[in-house]
């Protein structure tokens, strides 16, 4: 019974987390409190619920518990204050009380234009005062519920340096006492590019969880889907917002192709594309028209959005067009660079020129430092191999790329490839 409990408490507190830490960051203006009372909310919960039963709206419970933790602790500060700053933590304590006191909708209507407290936690963790890696890798940790693991495997690099920087970032924030708001005006705009950077990491550990026993994490991909819409409703004549929208909707539409039965991946050149949500394709599809009809150059977003939508207009996989891809890719290499853009514009030109193409530019990326414990480069690289009828070198890639893989799914899949058992992992370009 308790074991069941705690499997249930787990698994809402991966969908529910974030907006427990967000409803009480509004309530302290201290997202590293908030954070604390959120988990003490979640011990309280392991305590109570083997005993009482799971609430039957658990997620009210946990940010009630999350709540009163938070103005316990604001009033014991007040009290333990030196008098110099007692004025000071006395007016969080009156404010924290104030927002408990009020009807929550009312007050976020009033105090926050963006109108979503979950979204205003994202502006808040991207604050300027942060380096642009700090801000992602604090959002991705208490926006995303991602693990410390999987946002070093998402910007290939060290656990440890990733998690220095999450803790430097939180005591910035307290430091320097910033505010839970969302910025108005020029502080958004400024602000907005680590915003979106933020959220499309969400949606990808939801498309393609970079750890754990699962190939996707839908629920993180409807998180993400759901905040770029509201910033989109709320900025439409930001192209960005809506290129990354675009490209979430058409990418989130194939989500139900790339498991079967029993869970095991399937990759884009292999999905049964009946199966992709058609309303996923147009909504996807809109966006993208609405970002390329607004003035100015396409940026990242709105062209992996086009990318997206050259495989989404494409009935087969034979019918897809690598040749418009891969000039995609060039565009994207040149206004956001990088070795992962490189690696898939490399895919994209084996699929338009033929593999020993694609083979030429995958071994001009072998040296990179940013790629070496990176598993799909050594998969992509034994993919194209194995076109080249170089098996024996394509199965020790497989080899290579498996040990390197953190999901235990893709792992199982590329072991597969090595045995030469599988050919469904298909370097895809997506």
């Amino acid at each position: 019974m308790q074991q069941a409990v705690a499997d249930t408490l787990a698994a809402i507190w991966h969908i529910e987390s974030a907006k427990v830490v967000a409803t009480v960051a509004r309530l302290t203006r201290d997202l590293g409190l908030a954070e604390e009372c959120s988990q003490d909310a979640l011990v309280a919960a392991l305590e109570h619920w083997p005993t009482t039963g799971v609430p039957d709206n658990p997620a009210a419970w946990l940010t009630t518990a999350a709540k009163r933790r938070a103005l316990d602790l604001l009033r014991h500060r007040a009290q333990a204050a030196p008098k110099h700053a007692e004025l000071a933590v006395e007016l969080d304590v009156q404010h924290a009380i104030r927002e408990a006191d009020f009807a929550e909708a009312v007050d976020a209507a009033l105090d926050d234009d963006i109108g979503d407290d979950l979204l205003a936690l994202v502006f808040t963790a991207c604050h300027p005062l942060l380096s642009p890696e700090s801000r992602a890798a604090l959002t991705l940790k208490v926006v995303g519920g991602l693990s410390v693991e999987e946002i070093a495997r998402a910007y290939l690099k060290p656990a440890a340096t990733i998690a220095q920087r999450i803790v430097r970032a939180k005591r910035t924030l307290a430091e320097a006492r910033v505010p839970f708001e969302t910025p108005r005006g020029a502080e958004l705009v400024a602000r907005l590019p680590s915003v979106l950077e933020v959220i499309y990491l969400v949606f990808n550990e939801g498309y393609a969880a970079t750890a754990g026993d699962d190939w996707t994490r839908p629920a993180l991909c409807e998180e993400a889907q759901r905040l770029g819409r509201v910033l989109a409703m709320r900025l439409p004549d930001v192209a960005e917002v809506h290129g990354l929208v675009a490209l979430m909707e058409i990418q989130a539409s194939r989500l139900a192709a790339r498991v079967d039965a029993r869970g095991e991946p399937i990759l884009l050149m292999a999905q049964d594309r009946t199966r992709w949500d058609r309303l996923l394709i147009r909504r996807g599809l809109a966006a993208r028209d609405h970002a390329e009809n607004l003035p100015g150059a396409l940026g990242p977003y709105a062209l992996q959005a086009a990318i997206a939508a050259c495989h989404a207009r494409a009935a087969t996989a034979e019918d897809t067009d690598w040749v418009r891809i891969a000039a995609l890719y060039d565009a994207l290499a040149q206004v956001a660079p990088s070795p992962v853009v490189a690696l898939n514009q490399a895919v994209a030109i084996g699929m338009a020129y033929g593999p020993a193409a694609g083979l030429e530019r995958v071994e001009a990326l072998a040296g990179d430092a940013a790629l070496r414990d990176y598993h799909l480069l050594p998969a992509v690289r034994g993919d194209l191999l194995e076109k080249l009828e170089r098996l024996d070198e394509a199965r020790a890639e497989f080899a290579r790329a498996a040990q390197l893989a953190q999901n235990a799914r893709e792992r199982a899949l590329l072991l597969a490839r090595a045995a030469g058992r599988d050919r469904n992992f298909r370097a895809s370009g997506e």
